[in-house]
């Protein structure tokens, strides 16, 4: 069974800041999937990667139309209009 949410943190290794880029890039083509947050570090001679993918779960929302989300006092606030 395939889970898009199951799965959100990804690694990358390269012998090139180029060729890491290459790579992230390519994969975010291929998986149509962005990066939330990346980190990069060198291990030895390689530059590595650990990212973050944006899960699927997350819903953007505008507030506009019956469902409404907003944030007060750093509390999610959710509306239900009929």
């Amino acid at each position: 069974m395939d889970d898009s949410n199951a799965f959100n943190i990804y690694f990358f290794e390269n012998e090139s800041m180029r060729g890491l880029f290459q790579m992230i890039d390519d994969w975010q083509h291929e998986h149509k999937r962005r990066l939330l947050s990346t980190s990069i570090l060198r291990d030895g001679d390689l530059f590595c990667c650990i990212a973050l993918s944006n899960p699927s779960e997350v819903v953007i929302v505008d507030g506009s139309g019956p469902l409404k989300a907003t944030v007060e006092r750093g509390r999610l606030i959710t509306i239900e209009r009929p």
